[in-house]
């Protein structure tokens, strides 16, 4: 079934995003939390994909069982850098074959090993050539990654709101968003989206806080602003990890439950891949009476 389909079918779209294990761990581990997700109800589940394609097989054969295996709708990322034009075009094929009818369309990060990366002429620079190039091939519903506060490599808000404008109108179906952690920028983002014309379903994407160092390299990495409140749960949970984690699944679980009664298309959680955390924000958020 295609993402959009969903969308138009239900009123809050609950998603979860997990990644497959690194290639020298074994696939199997990934399957237990798929076991563990499949009852809290997600209306599909979305797989990452490894900088430069270096998870590119377990995206899709994870993916794919998600589907044939778990019976879950799915959707595998796609990044377009570090691949030829022919290089995608053969991955495409192979989604396809697996019967994946959804992708999320990404630029990617340049392999870690590659500090001074730079795309081979003919390369795709932006992924907004490779939804034209999923757009062309038929038959996918394609989704994309937006930024509340602006990529952190676009100087302007407003600049890099106008790409993914036109990211939409080149074919994509839905959004999914970056972290935030305060609920007023996704809802100034989305006011302006739609100001630009923007009518596709965007699902807010919630990062739960429950390990301090691992959130501080991702808000580095992303650029996501520290709210004053998030900012005092650091000093006042900092020193003690169980405690913090749990001050992070109320943070996620207020966050959800607000965005909720504002009516937004729906919650996209990103799982890494924990279960238990995952199970106590579904079951103790509005997400559990969502229609």
């Amino acid at each position: 079934m295609k993402i959009k389909d969903i969308y138009i079918q239900k009123k809050a779209v609950l998603s979860f995003e997990i990644f497959p294990p690194k290639p020298d761990y074994p696939v199997d581990s990934v399957f237990h939390t798929l076991e563990g997700l499949k009852d809290l109800g997600p209306d599909f589940i979305s797989v990452t994909y490894g900088a430069g394609g270096s998870n590119r097989a377990r995206t899709i054969e994870i993916a794919s069982r998600v589907k044939h295996d778990y019976q879950m709708e799915s959707q595998a990322h796609l990044t377009c850098i570090g691949h030829s034009p022919a290089e995608l075009e053969k991955i495409i094929d192979e989604i396809k074959e697996h019967d994946i009818e959804n992708i999320l369309a990404l630029r990617g990060d340049p392999p870690r090993d590659q500090p001074n990366y730079r795309p081979q002429e003919g390369y795709y620079l932006d992924s907004i050539d490779l939804v034209r190039h999923i757009r062309r091939k038929g038959g996918f519903c394609i989704g994309a990654a937006a930024y509340p506060e602006g990529h952190s490599q676009s100087a302007r808000w407003d600049q890099d709101w106008l790409r993914l404008r036109d990211k939409v109108m080149e074919g994509v179906d839905f959004l999914l968003t970056q972290m935030f952690f305060d609920n007023r920028v996704f809802y100034n983002f989305a006011e302006n989206m739609f100001r630009l014309g923007v009518k596709v379903p965007i699902s807010p994407g919630i990062m739960p806080i429950l390990n301090i160092n691992q959130i501080k390299r991702m808000i580095n990495l992303s650029g996501a602003s520290i709210p004053s409140k998030l900012l005092l749960m650091f000093d006042k949970y900092g020193d003690n990890s169980s405690d913090f984690e749990k001050a992070g699944i109320e943070y996620a679980i207020n966050q959800i439950d607000d965005l909720l009664e504002n009516g937004v298309a729906g919650i996209h959680l990103c799982t890494m891949n924990k279960v238990e955390q995952t199970r106590m924000i579904v079951q103790n958020s509005k997400l559990r009476s969502r229609p």
